[in-house]
């Protein structure tokens, strides 16, 4: 079952797939992140920005990100693998579409990345 409208996609500030939907149908980004600039989602343990990526090219598929966007950014490596734990983590839960995707399995998904990473989602 795919995720409904009122599940969360970003549990550390509880912004719902209805929220995502309607700000870009409404503001219409041109990048991913400005979702995060205007909803917090994607800031905390950063579980939900490969999500928030998806989402974005869904509802925004015109987007035109600037030219400056389109040079990849490096995020920092961890000092003592070499490795991004936000972004190479990777799961079936991670990985999937929010259309594929149920809410229980999603936030399964989060709590294993917690666990894995050690993140720590903001107080």
């Amino acid at each position: 079952m795919p995720l409904e409208p009122d599940d969360e996609i970003c549990f550390c500030f509880h912004v719902t797939l209805r929220k995502v939907a309607s700000f870009c149908r409404n503001q219409k980004p041109k990048v991913a992140s400005q979702i995060s600039e205007c909803l917090s989602a994607g800031t905390g343990c950063g579980w939900c920005r490969p999500m928030l990526r998806k989402l974005h090219r869904q509802y925004c598929p015109d987007a035109t990100p600037p030219w400056w966007r389109a040079i990849p950014d490096a995020p920092p490596p961890d000092p003592s693998t070499g490795a991004d734990p936000v972004t190479d983590y990777h799961s079936a839960e991670r990985d999937a579409d929010a259309a594929q995707l149920d809410s229980e399995h999603y936030a399964a998904g989060r709590q294993q990345y917690l666990k894995d990473t050690g993140r720590k989602p903001p107080p």
